[in-house]
């Protein structure tokens, strides 16, 4: 956009996602983040013309066999909506299965937010490990028009965890992924959204990675940080008038109604979902003798940041998921 109201479309290929435009104010010059699934993080300068690569990521070193490539999936949500989410298949340049993948529905975070198609490491590092791989973007996300993203307002907690569970017949119904072995991940809001999925559908997914998710809609309203102190307000509605919702919504007023292995991760020193929001489904599950994993790291805040945390979590998710999804036996012909 030119300072005299007009524009122009900027050809992007071979990206299809860019962020943290940095316009410069002498020339019609920009610079920015850019990347597509598979294609890793780039800086690029753009003059006006011509795009050019200033810096690459360390994804470059990796052969670009190893990133899967997005399929659209839809389906359509109880009141008619269509919901939307990415779909990645197991991708490896010298290895292959047999039969439907096991597949990992990834829910964000924000909840107001999405997942775009831009590069995503965590995603490769499932995908060619033999996971196939769901970016579900529920209803309350960005990019789908406004009343997509409305959706969510007055009932966070519910109908993003109808589309959670709508995920795994879609994948069902479209043969793209076994349903016996299906996971469901996220953190924050995504966490929040894993624990309410598994109080609401348990059996739905054979397991759960849950990180510094939100189980108690009252104390994240009295103790989170002041950039969100009014969130829950759009979300769920204000207090005391809207109690009910928030005591429906919370995970830990319902975590005895949890039956499948859950794995937890928490940093210590998180302001904005502190520790006690993990804890309390904790003592829950190992009240009702589920099978869980729980991992607090010492100096880690909201999301995970350390080299040395980074390689035990991803370390300890596999595990879990091998013992739990993999190698577990199939309870349907129990």
């Amino acid at each position: 956009v030119y300072l005299d109201g007009t524009w122009r479309e900027i050809n992007i290929a071979p990206y299809t996602w860019i962020s943290q435009l940095s316009a410069s104010p002498a020339n019609e010059a920009v610079v920015f983040l850019a990347s597509s699934p598979d294609v890793p993080e780039r800086v690029v300068y753009w003059d006006g013309q011509h795009a050019r690569v200033l810096a690459y990521s360390g994804g470059e070193t990796l052969s670009p066999d190893l990133f899967a490539k997005p399929r659209e999936l839809t389906w359509k949500a109880a009141d008619g909506t269509d919901v939307y989410g990415w779909y990645y298949a197991p991708t490896h340049p010298t290895a292959s299965g047999e039969g439907l993948p096991p597949c990992i529905v990834y829910v964000h975070g924000g909840p107001t937010s999405s997942t775009p198609l831009s590069f995503n490491m965590q995603r490769s590092y499932y995908t060619s490990r033999g996971y196939a791989w769901l970016d579900l973007n529920y209803r309350g996300s960005t990019g789908f028009g406004s009343s997509y993203m409305k959706a969510l307002r007055q009932h966070w907690g519910d109908v993003d965890t109808e589309d959670a569970g709508g995920a795994t017949l879609a994948l069902a119904e479209a043969g793209l992924a076994d349903p016996r072995r299906l996971v469901i991940l996220g953190g924050s809001a995504g966490g929040y959204l894993v624990l309410n999925t598994l109080v609401r559908y348990p059996g739905c997914y054979k397991a759960a990675v849950c990180n510094y998710g939100v189980s108690n809609l009252f104390t994240l309203a009295m103790d989170t940080h002041k950039f969100e102190a009014h969130y829950n307000d759009s979300l769920v509605g204000v207090l005391p008038e809207a109690a009910g919702r928030y005591h429906d919504w919370s995970p830990v007023f319902h975590a005895d109604c949890i039956r499948d292995p859950l794995a937890i991760f928490q940093g210590d020193a998180d302001v904005v979902v502190p520790p006690s929001q993990s804890e309390e489904i904790v003592a829950a599950l190992r009240r009702s003798g589920v099978p869980f994993l729980y991992q607090l790291y010492e100096g880690e805040g909201h999301g995970f940041r350390k080299a040395e945390t980074l390689n035990d979590y991803y370390r300890q998710v596999e595990r879990f998921l091998q013992q739990y999804v993999l190698f577990a036996p199939d309870s349907s012909n129990d």
